[in-house]
């Protein structure tokens, strides 16, 4: 059973790495280079759109050295969770963009793209079959739920990887995958330990974070028939059992199981051994397998919204913000319900205090008075029309409202002219659910192209 060594560049494509650590894991002759597109990290909004939140100049200037590099190491490049949603829009985007970059570098390429979006009618069909499970703390949901998503992905594992990387490509573009698919499956497909292979793309999946040294992005995990072994690139990195083992609590609530589709890696009985100062072996790691689920992710409109932001620094306003801010609020509710004629549960106004409590609300802890106080005004309703009439409603009050009647009235400053600015469509995730499958394959396409000259 030969070694199969994995280089995993970055923690994701457009975050940026070490470029001497990147040359330093191709000398060190991968069999494959695996990157991650992105995750659900950033909300809903970019899988309902379809869209990456990472910008086209960075994804393709590093897709470009990615490019480079692997036609210098002969290996098979593989992204998973393509334009950081993994939707078929953003597999196409990245398939535009390695198109052009082929052409521009005089390479010659086979390049399969996995598709992983799904059709919310044939979901909803599995649905009403009873094939769909839900996950914990997963949302009620209903046929009508699943037919209004604009985007539903099914997360691919490593058979559906594997599929793609047979057809003998030399870039593999997949839509959403779990985050460990991408690093596992060659391992896997080329007879490596079971457990140690879900194990140590687990710790790969994020780059250098299982490292001392995060940011420096690449490592190089060697598989074999007994376990794996976490080398850092990054001069400044090293990776120590603890560093290694705390990445089983990334993203993870038990630091010792991790499902992934078809089944389930038990590191209770994992041991993990300092090599020498920079690398960690790890062994004993189990793979149970078990019935092939895949996860569902999807999103669909839930509302339309209008922001505004307005300025506190008067020390008395600062100090009496939150009151001001339910004063505002109360008030713009009433005259929009007088107003515009919508229910009460129709729409919803909300008042963030950015420099008090923006983020934890009443579990702030409290601390001394901010200078000011920033006061981001949410406006969501269900048209774009309407959430723009509420955002125009709060103007005035956002502007000029005294704390009482019978003082001066107070003018504080919009930032922005105007100050109402349109989010448009608000996106909710409304799929945390498994879909059960009798043939891995069943629901992902697989497409192969040759693109570029040379």
């Amino acid at each position: 059973m030969p070694e199969t060594r994995v280089l995993i560049p970055t923690g994701a494509l457009g975050l940026g790495y070490d470029r001497a650590a990147l040359a330093r894991g191709i000398a060190a002759k991968p069999h494959i280079i695996a990157v991650d597109g992105g995750s659900t990290d950033s909300g809903p909004a970019y899988l309902g759109r379809g869209a990456s939140k990472y910008s086209r100049a960075t994804t393709r200037a590093e897709w470009r050295e990615l490019m480079q590099a692997r036609a210098e190491a002969g290996v098979p490049l593989i992204i998973g969770t393509a334009g950081t949603c993994g939707a078929d829009a953003t597999v196409d985007w990245l398939f535009d963009i390695t198109r052009d970059l082929a052409a521009e570098l005089g390479q010659r390429l086979t390049v399969t793209r996995l598709y992983t979006g799904q059709d919310p009618a044939d979901i909803a069909t599995a649905f009403e079959a009873g094939r769909i499970t839900p996950l914990p703390a997963a949302p009620e949901v209903d046929t009508d739920t699943i037919r209004a998503c604009s985007n539903i992905v099914a997360l691919a594992g490593a058979e559906q990887v594997a599929a793609a990387l047979a057809t003998g490509a030399d870039i593999v573009i997949a839509g959403r995958t779990t985050d460990t698919a991408i690093i596992a499956a060659l391992p896997i497909v080329r007879g490596c330990h079971g457990g140690a292979a879900w194990h140590g793309a687990k710790i790969g999946e994020c780059g250098a974070i299982a490292t001392t040294h995060p940011a420096s992005g690449t490592i190089l995990i060697e598989f074999d028939d007994a376990g794996f072994t976490v080398d850092p690139m990054a001069l400044s990195a090293r990776a120590t059992p603890y560093t290694v083992s705390a990445h089983m609590l990334y993203e993870n609530s038990d630091p010792f199981l991790l499902y992934e589709p078809g089944g389930v890696l038990d590191v209770t009985a994992a041991t993990y051994t300092a090599l020498d100062d920079r690398r960690v072996r790890v062994e004993g790691s189990v793979w149970r397998p078990g019935p092939y689920t895949v996860k569902l992710e999807g999103a669909r409109i839930a509302g339309y919204q209008t922001v505004s932001l307005t300025l506190l620094r008067d020390r008395r306003y600062v100090a009496n913000a939150s009151g001001w801010a339910a004063q505002v609020a109360a008030r713009a509710r009433a005259d929009v319900s007088e107003r515009m004629g919508l229910a009460p549960d129709g729409f919803d106004i909300e008042l963030r205090l950015i420099g008090r409590d923006a983020t934890l609300g009443p579990l702030e802890t409290p601390g001394p008075m901010p200078a000011e106080i920033g006061v981001l005004a949410i406006a969501t309703a269900p048209t774009e029309a309407e959430a723009a009439e509420i955002g125009k409603i709060l103007n005035p009050y956002l502007l000029h409202h005294a704390l009482t009647e019978d003082e001066p009235m107070p003018t504080f400053a919009f930032p922005f002219s105007p100050a109402e600015m349109s989010r448009g469509a608000l996106y909710e995730f409304c799929l945390n659910h498994v879909l059960g499958l009798d043939d891995p394959m069943a629901p992902f396409r697989i497409v192969t192209d040759e693109v570029g000259h040379g």
